[in-house]
C-alpha cells in the first residue's frame, strides 16, 4: 500500500524467472529453497495486478502499470518497434531491419573507437524474424497487433495467417479481436510467451 501511495506514477512488476547460475537457481537445485511453481507465480501475479488496478494503475504492458499515461517512453519505444541508436560499449542499436550491439569490454571499445572503428557484431533479421519480433512485442502491450498494419508492413498473407491462427484463442477467451486489433484478455496475459510463439511463422 506504501508503494502505491507514495505519489510515484510508474510501477513494473516481472513474474520471477529462475535463471541458471544464479545463486537462487543454485539453492533450488541443492534443495535449500523451494521451486516457483506455475501456478503459483500466476496466482501471485494476478494479486498484484487486481491491487495496482484498485489503486489507480493502468496496466499497459503485461509487467508494466502507471498513471496518468506515464508511460515508459524507453521500453514503450522497444515494444512499438520504434528505431534506436545505442552509443557505448554494450550499447545496442536496431533501424527495424538490422539489429547490432558494440563489445562490452570498455579498453577494447576505445581502442577500436580511436582508430575509427565501431567494434560492433549484426544481424540482419529476416521478414520472419521481423514478423515474429511484432508479434511477441506488440502482443504484450495494450495497444496489441493490428492486421492492417501487418498486411502493410508484411503483406496478405502474414495477416490472413495471424487472424487464423488468433481464433483458437479467441475460442479459448485468451484473445481478443475488435476492429482489426488482437489483444490479450487478463486469462491470456498469464501466458503470453505461448500464445506468442504459437502465432510466430517459422
Amino acid at each position: 500500500y506504501k508503494m502505491t501511495s507514495s505519489g510515484i506514477n510508474h510501477i513494473s512488476c516481472y513474474n520471477l524467472t529462475v535463471e541458471n547460475g544464479t545463486s537462487l537457481h543454485n539453492q533450488i537445485k541443492k534443495g535449500k529453497s523451494k521451486p516457483v511453481l506455475d501456478d503459483d507465480g500466476a496466482r501471485q501475479f494476478e494479486i498484484g495486478v487486481n491491487f495496482l488496478q484498485k489503486n489507480g494503475f493502468y496496466q499497459y504492458e503485461i509487467s508494466n502499470f502507471c498513471q496518468d499515461e506515464k508511460y515508459s517512453k524507453h521500453n514503450t519505444n522497444y515494444w512499438k518497434g520504434v528505431k534506436y541508436l545505442g552509443i557505448g560499449p554494450s550499447a545496442h542499436s536496431f533501424n527495424g531491419i538490422e539489429r547490432q550491439w558494440n563489445i562490452a569490454n570498455n579498453s577494447l571499445y576505445m581502442t577500436a573507437i580511436n582508430q575509427n572503428k565501431i567494434p560492433s557484431e549484426f544481424e540482419i533479421l529476416t521478414k520472419n524474424q521481423q514478423f515474429n519480433e511484432y508479434i511477441m512485442l506488440g502482443l504484450r502491450t495494450v495497444w496489441g497487433i493490428n492486421l492492417k498494419e501487418v498486411e502493410n508492413r508484411f503483406g496478405g498473407s502474414f495477416s490472413f495467417v495471424l487472424k487464423n491462427e488468433s481464433e483458437k484463442f479467441i475460442d479459448l477467451g485468451m484473445i481478443k479481436l475488435i476492429d482489426e486489433n488482437i489483444t490479450l484478455t487478463n486469462q491470456g496475459k498469464l501466458i503470453a510467451d505461448q500464445i506468442s510463439s504459437d502465432l510466430f511463422i517459422l
